[in-house]
């Protein structure tokens, strides 16, 4: 080494090697070279730290310089409308079943219903819905149950009958503490005691319950998904006419089809002498509207 060299510090690589100097490279060029390999460093680090963005609305549409022959361009357009959408039921609109003697109404929906819509009309219908879906009752059968008994108004009815559900202290009381058996969360919804049966958001409890042992007692005797329509006689005429009513041909009287219920108690009821199954059914239909074909249980 010569003396120009001495007192000159050594050019070292990375790993600890000696570099050797070549001619024309200065400690200028090294310096702006580390710095470019610094600024590189530090971009690789920026791009590793991006953190992944969720697109809102369609994504970008690449549009290619050259379009491939015979196929068509396709353009995104935000915010249309999806021509199909609600084809497969999801909108509540599914085939309306009904008692047809086969054991078996065809199936039913579950979703929004003008019944519905006269529920949520009402100051306690937020909370009668949020109590059926928690006893897992479509809320639109729950809304019929009102719309029929009551107009889902809270009004007194005949003996112990009360409530915008209209049921019987003796029936309220027993689904009441059923549906809290099943629930015990519930119990800190509910107006205690037979007070209750007028507190409309109580009373939807104890209704959501009596609905569901309708619809199962119904699938026990072979109809495996019962609508609102296959449910009500369960619910104005008890269990066992309520079976045998959803079960019967709809050219049978419902006198035929109930014999132990009494004329008068049909004719309380709106049911005419030799009105038969089918055109009781329909005038249910009418009253209930598309929530007759949707089906009670939830999910």
């Amino acid at each position: 080494m010569d003396a120009r060299e001495q007192g000159r510090r050594p050019w070292w690589n990375e790993i600890g090697q000696r570099l050797p100097r070549s001619p024309g490279w200065s400690r200028t060029s090294l310096s702006a070279a580390t710095i470019a390999v610094g600024l590189a460093l530090e971009c690789c680090r920026g791009a590793s730290g991006q953190v992944p963005a969720t697109l809102n609305g369609p994504p970008v549409q690449v549009q290619p310089y050259v379009a491939e022959p015979g196929v068509p361009l396709i353009t995104i357009n935000p915010g249309t409308v999806n021509a199909f959408s609600g084809v497969d039921g999801g909108d509540g609109s599914g085939t309306e079943g009904g008692g047809d003697g086969t054991g078996d109404s065809g199936g039913g929906t579950s979703g929004s219903s003008t019944a519905l819509d006269t529920l949520l009309a009402q100051s306690w219908g937020g909370t009668a819905i949020s109590n059926a879906e928690e006893l897992g009752v479509n809320p639109s059968a729950l809304a019929a149950t009102c719309v029929v008994e009551s107009g889902c108004q809270n009004v007194a009815g005949s003996g112990t009958i009360a409530g915008a559900f209209q049921m019987s202290a003796a029936t309220y009381t027993a689904m009441i503490n059923q549906a809290l058996a099943n629930d015990p969360s519930l119990a800190s919804e509910i107006t205690p005691g037979l007070a209750g049966q007028m507190d409309p958001a109580t009373e939807s409890i104890a209704a959501a319950e009596y609905l569901m042992q309708g619809a199962e007692a119904l699938q026990s005797a072979g109809i495996s998904d019962p609508t609102v329509l296959d449910t009500r006689a369960y619910y104005n005429f008890g269990p066992t006419n309520g079976v045998a009513l959803a079960m019967a041909n709809p050219s049978e009287t419902v006198a035929a089809a109930m014999p132990n219920v009494s004329a008068a108690t049909l004719a309380a009821n709106g049911i005419t002498p030799g009105e038969t199954v089918g055109q009781w059914q329909a005038a249910v239909s009418a009253k209930i509207g598309n929530a007759a074909g949707q089906s009670v249980l939830s999910g």
